[in-house]
């Protein structure tokens, strides 16, 4: 299935498509159009058909051939915008936008529309852009492994907007979550450590990245235990990927580590079955570092950037690490494994200890990393953990910007004394259970070479939605915090994020 992305400046109305897509306000005293159409109706038929603009309402009108297109969708907008909005009402206005297109082409594609012309406002550039990136993601589908020939096809969406620069930072960044989104809906048979690192090598083939690949041998010999204690149980083997953007002005370096668990089954600490069902997700953090890299290189930013991808598979095989087996991370440091299903954390220390090589002015981390993570923070929010409390603030910032829901939390040192082990220089979990989102953070904070400003993404809710769709959100893979990492690189590169 492809999506093409058109922009167009024609009148709306005179578009030949399948659909048109115009939003309404929710005004005070009923629906407002954002656009006229003189040539039907409008407000008849919305209030026949009771629509009031509440956000990602839709409601759909036949034009009977008095327009181009057969069809007329109204989606709703929410509150008109302000003519002197705050930045935080501008940026929920633009994340209206944004749902709206989606839902409006979601519920397009999963028909026989093929060519959708979306005419909602797009005169600024966020707006230009918040559009095209909605309506992109809402005509997204995950159909590799279906067999009947429902729904599918190709699809065309013509956004009506001035903008073709804000339209192209749309496409850019849609490509790059269309990639996560697959990687993370692809079967775990089908996704095994070398499958991903592959992808993340034809990735990198494509976009000019820099890319090295460490396999089990290259592991062994380089002491990376982290990685190598978690795929032990695994028949197959696996991998670290090193992707690498350079830009000739770039002062700084940033790096980007995602947690890559292909599967998790839990390993010998196993999980209860229902609890697998959706752990083809657990490599998303890893997927989204691929994605971020990939757009990063198209948007060219003057900042050097790094991703590391660490990559295994956590089965209960009889060669599986145990409850109590002391491994090495990369750099030295030991850890006594007193859950194995705490498996992320291995290894994204060995990532973590690994990137005092690249002497970055900022490390992130991003993974799926706790339950904990879901319980505290429902599944639409990621939580930010840091060494430095106004750092977490401004990746928090940074991600709003994008469009991403984040919120900072602490790391109470009181929680740190839970991971002293009798054996070890520590434990991968505390006995006890409270708290567990923050204790994953403060033992990821062991690993995180000395004077670098670092923080986690605990991404566990966002990245995979169980749930119905909504907005340009499907049900399985998100792309989560690809807009905040690609967000991240582009404020170091201006100095907005120092």
């Amino acid at each position: 299935m492809t999506v093409t992305l058109l922009t167009s400046q024609s009148t709306a109305t005179a578009t030949d498509a399948d659909a048109l897509v115009i939003g309404i306000f929710q005004g005070a005293d009923g629906p407002v159009p954002a656009h006229d159409i003189d040539d039907i109706d409008l407000m008849g038929a919305l209030t026949a058909l009771g629509a009031t603009g509440k956000p990602e309402e839709l409601s759909k009108i036949p034009t009977g051939g008095r327009l181009a297109t057969p069809l007329v969708v109204t989606v709703g907008l929410g509150p008109a915008a302000g003519a002197a909005q705050d930045p935080a009402e501008r940026l929920s206005y633009t994340e209206r936008l944004r749902r709206a297109a989606g839902a409006a082409t979601r519920e397009l594609t999963s028909g026989r529309a093929r060519r959708i012309a979306v005419a909602l406002p797009a005169g600024e550039p966020d707006e230009a852009e918040a559009v095209a990136l909605g309506a992109l993601l809402g005509g997204y589908a995950f159909r590799k492994y279906r067999t009947a020939a429902t729904g599918g096809g190709d699809y065309e969406i013509i956004v009506h907007t001035a903008d073709e620069a804000a339209a192209g930072r749309a496409r850019t960044l849609a490509e790059a979550m269309t990639l996560v989104r697959d990687l993370v809906n692809t079967a775990p048979a089908d996704m095994v450590p070398a499958d991903l690192a592959a992808v993340a090598e034809q990735t990198a083939g494509a976009t000019g990245l820099g890319v090295q690949v460490l396999d089990e041998h290259d592991l062994a010999k380089e002491e990376y235990g982290g990685i190598l204690a978690v795929g032990m149980g695994s028949a197959h083997p696996p991998r670290l990927v090193r992707l690498e953007y350079t830009h000739p002005e770039a002062t700084r370096t940033v790096v980007f580590a995602g947690k890559g668990i292909t599967f998790d089954s839990g390993g010998l600490s196993l999980k209860p079955p229902k609890a697998m069902e959706t752990m083809k997700s657990d490599m998303g953090g890893a997927a989204a570092v691929l994605g971020a890299l990939q757009a990063i290189a198209a948007l060219g930013p003057a900042v050097n950037v790094v991703g590391y991808m660490p990559l295994a598979e956590n089965m209960p095989g009889g060669a599986a690490q145990r409850p109590s087996d002391v491994i090495k991370i990369y750099g030295g440091k030991t850890v006594e494994v007193l859950n194995t299903d705490a498996d992320g954390r291995l290894v994204l220390a060995d990532a973590l200890a690994r990137s005092g090589a690249d002497a970055p002015a900022l490390l992130i981390d991003v993974a799926t990393l706790t339950g904990a993570a879901t319980v505290a923070l429902g599944n639409r929010t990621s939580g930010v953990m840091a060494n430095d409390e106004s750092l977490a603030a401004q990746i928090c910032e940074s991600a709003k910007r994008a469009g991403e829901a984040m919120w900072p939390m602490p790391l109470p040192e009181d929680l740190r004394k839970g991971l002293e082990s009798s054996v070890a220089d520590i434990a991968n979990v505390a006995a006890d259970r409270a708290g567990g989102m923050l204790v994953a953070g403060l033992f990821l904070r062991e690993f995180v070479p000395d004077g670098v400003r670092w923080a986690h993404l605990d991404i566990a809710g966002p990245a995979f939605n169980d749930g119905g769709p909504y907005g340009y959100t499907p049900k399985g893979g998100t792309g989560a915090a690809v807009r905040t990492l690609v967000q991240v690189a582009l404020d170091v590169a201006d100095g907005s994020l120092a």
